[in-house]
């Protein structure tokens, strides 16, 4: 069984709502702010950060047990930070994992780096309207702050379209620019992206000396003082779990029989059968070649759950795996005739349902302090 969680959590869904009805004086949970910033700090997990609360002290001084959000399904970075932009579910912005399939050309597409390289059309492939556009709709200006070698690739464009990005080098340089846009355009919606923490986390690990030294960085950076009249909500996309070597299971062609491709990522398996596999059969090898490493759900179980949100669209729906494989603990599984195993050597990893993954901080500074 897959853990459930309560209707009355709040979910990354909807903070651009939020965000929104703030700016209007119309929140229900947020206080009215003349200019709103969101710091998204990819790959931090609120358990990790209250574990590690003394590497955080500007982060941690004043979160309550509240001050969390959920993320969505898979807990993945494609279809967290697309939820997190377009206030809709995965099953709707149709990035439903890492790697995918494209149907109209049964080809795997790698949705977070791939979108030039698979022939990915942003504009299409992601439809649902931005809140930088819908800021601009509202005649708001809109900014997006990151790392310059993201201003132009196909992810933005798919996520990011409607601001006008302005890049920066360091956390502490990009949270500078984001407070300085906020304080001089009046109404505008901000957009800050910290990738640091999921970079040191997948390389070295959640609570390595690096990925302390980046939440330290990140810490630091937030710690300066915000704009009288500005508020910011301080978020991430998911958490992460290491993954020890002994806990890797590898799939190798006995396993894989009437499977034709395997995307997603290591946590959250995509399956795609052979058109003519006898689909009971696989799913039934899945589920026992499986059976203490992961849950194993067909598609039409996992939307009727509704893991991808309470909608899935046709276009959605037809990138879902026919079986998903959704680890549990701290396993990961990987296609063992895949080409390319380089994501063997990630220690930190996500996609799945744990809490570790799931849970992520929602915190307020600025106008938005209680």
């Amino acid at each position: 069984m897959l853990p459930s969680v309560p209707p009355s959590a709040r979910s990354v869904v909807g903070v651009a709502d939020d965000l929104f009805a703030a700016l209007r004086g119309e929140s229900e949970v947020l206080p009215r702010a003349e200019s709103v910033v969101l710091v998204v700090v990819d790959g931090l997990g609120a358990i990790s950060l209250r574990g590690h609360s003394g590497h955080a002290r500007a982060l941690t001084a004043g979160m309550t047990r509240k001050d969390v959000a959920q993320s969505v399904f898979p807990s993945t970075t494609a279809a967290a930070l697309t939820s997190i932009v377009t206030g809709v579910w995965p099953g709707e912005h149709g990035l439903v994992g890492y790697r995918v399939v494209d149907a109209s050309r049964d080809v795997l597409v790698n949705q977070l780096s791939g979108w030039e390289s698979d022939g990915l059309d942003p504009l299409t492939w992601q439809p649902a309207p931005t809140v930088f556009e819908r800021a601009a709709q509202d005649a708001r200006a809109s900014f997006a702050v990151g790392l310059a070698a993201y201003a132009h690739s196909g992810f933005t464009k798919a996520t990011l379209r409607g601001a006008d990005f302005v890049a920066a080098a360091t956390p502490a340089e990009r949270v500078q620019v984001a407070y300085e846009l906020a304080r001089t355009h009046q109404g505008s919606l901000v957009y800050c992206y910290l990738p640091e923490v999921d970079k040191a986390g997948h390389k070295h690990g959640v609570a390595s000396g690096e990925w302390v030294a980046a939440l330290e960085e990140i810490d630091a950076a937030l710690s300066v003082r915000v704009p009288p009249g500005v508020g910011v909500l301080v978020t991430s996309d998911h958490g992460m779990v290491d993954v020890p070597a002994n806990r890797q299971v590898v799939l190798e062609e006995e396993h894989l029989v009437g499977t034709r491709h395997v995307g997603g990522e290591p946590r959250m398996l995509h399956a795609y059968l052979d058109p003519e596999a006898d689909a009971a059969a696989v799913i039934a090898r899945w589920r026992a070649d499986l059976e203490a490493v992961a849950d194993v759900v067909t598609r039409e179980e996992a939307i009727r759950g509704g893991l991808f949100g309470p909608t899935v669209t046709d276009a959605a729906a037809s990138r879902i795996g026919d079986v998903l494989a959704i680890s549990r603990g701290a396993w990961a599984i990987y296609d063992g005739t895949a080409a390319d195993q380089r994501g063997r050597g990630m220690i930190g990893q996500h996609g799945a349902v744990t809490p570790e993954e799931r849970q992520v901080p929602l915190i307020r500074f600025g106008a938005f302090a209680r």
